[in-house]
């Protein structure tokens, strides 16, 4: 097992595990579930270029839904088999980031096990939803502009221009995408000012604008298939109108939601979402966003950790990714969304998992083993919350009793 001591085969190895355990079951149950009741009919209009449909959001992650349903037909299979390489795409994109942070294959197959039995990645890596796609691009955008970092000559911008692209298509399938260009950009310049030579060749105010504008253009290309529409095709007059359409929809008040939540609330796991709970093909099924415990409370721990590390022993790598996990919660501070749900913490809960990583190997001499430990702990939970998690068959209507920790998850 050598060849998993180097950064290459260990990526793939756990990319090829978690895609494995996605897909176990995938077309269970055969109905649609939770927000799949929107994005589903909105593929089939984009797979037959009908017309516009459910656009408060942009095309791109409902194109790839479209895509799925082409290559496997509309069922189930077709609705999810993406959402799985998205979802693996995420492992070993935060894999490859903790690799290019901190150069231990260890450290980064701690983060990218601990994504991989997030329930949160395992959720959204089985059903037809946009935020997996968005966390994939995000995750493999940034993966690819810290690549980029450690590279040299063209190369640096080569990478750079892709990591741009890639968050150009990252808003192209959500907009709550759009911040992580600006926090990408700062962490860019905090970077740069405390290690020059990072980045070689590239000046700060070019490569901001190379990284807003390959972004910007990227996303405008997005909406190429709305242009071939049958029914009130777009055109280059009304593409940005359009924008505003969205806007307007985006900021629409919306009634009260069983499972609506603030986002303050999201860090302690208090609000999770029942995507399913029902009868469905023969049983009682049930399908719960909610985060891992391990990962979401000892997730926070770690970010204290980080900054402790940061301010005490200028540990800057893990400093800035607490920096990364603040920005990512603070910023629903701001954005005009009239109701919340726990999902939108999505790529959050991401974050948590790399903060994690970075605290083990920052205090790796004095916590030798307690890596493996909080692996395992990680994984009796993902074991015991399974069968809510997959939808799987459970005892009767009264089951869920089992696994609810808080009253407010039930």
């Amino acid at each position: 097992m050598r060849f998993l001591t180097r950064p290459l085969p260990a990526a793939l190895g756990l990319g090829l595990a978690a895609q494995l355990l996605f897909c176990w079951r995938l077309t269970t149950p055969h109905i649609l579930v939770f927000d799949e009741v929107h994005y589903v009919p909105a593929a089939r209009m984009l797979r037959d270029l009908a017309g516009p449909v459910n656009i408060e959001h942009p095309l791109l992650g409902k194109t790839l839904i479209a895509l799925g349903m082409t290559l496997f037909g509309d069922n189930p299979l077709g609705w999810r088999a993406l959402s799985t390489l998205a979802a693996s795409a995420v492992v070993t994109g935060v894999f490859a980031i903790l690799w290019l942070l901190f150069g231990r294959v260890r450290t980064a197959s701690v983060g990218a096990v601990l994504v991989a039995l997030n329930f949160t990645v395992f959720v959204q890596a089985r059903i037809a939803m946009l935020d997996g796609y968005m966390a994939a691009f995000v995750v493999t955008g940034l993966a690819a502009l810290l690549w980029a970092m450690r590279a040299e000559g063209k190369a640096v911008w080569r990478r750079w221009l892709l990591g741009a692209a890639l968050l150009g298509l990252a808003v192209g399938t959500k907009w709550t995408a759009l911040p992580y260009l600006g926090i990408a950009g700062a962490a860019y310049l905090l970077a740069r000012r405390h290690r020059p030579q990072l980045w070689p060749g590239m000046h700060p105010l070019a490569a901001l604008a190379a990284l807003g504008g390959v972004a910007l253009l990227v996303y405008l290309a997005t909406f190429w298939p709305a242009f071939l529409y049958r029914d009130q095709p777009l055109t280059l007059g009304t593409l940005l109108p359009f924008q505003l359409d969205m806007f307007r929809q985006q900021t629409q008040v919306l009634p009260p939601h069983t499972y609506q939540s603030n986002w303050y609330s999201w860090p302690l796991d208090w609000r999770p979402v029942w995507y399913l709970y029902e009868p469905a093909d023969g049983a009682q099924r049930g399908v719960l966003m909610l985060g891992n415990p391990v990962v979401m409370w000892g997730g926070l721990v770690a970010l204290i950790a980080c900054v402790v590390a940061w301010f005490r022993d200028d540990n800057g790598r893990a400093g800035g990714i607490a920096l990364f996990w603040f920005a990512s919660v603070a910023m629903w501070a701001l954005i005009p969304k009239s109701l919340g749900f726990f999902y939108y913490y999505y790529l959050s809960s991401i974050w948590l998992a790399i903060a994690i990583a970075a605290a083990f190997d920052h205090w790796r001499m004095r916590l030798r083993y307690w890596d493996e430990a909080f692996l395992a702990l990680t994984a009796v939970l993902f074991v015991h919350f399974y069968p809510i998690l997959s939808a799987s068959a459970l005892d009767g209507p009264q089951a869920f009793h089992r696994w609810m920790w808080l009253s407010s998850w039930v």
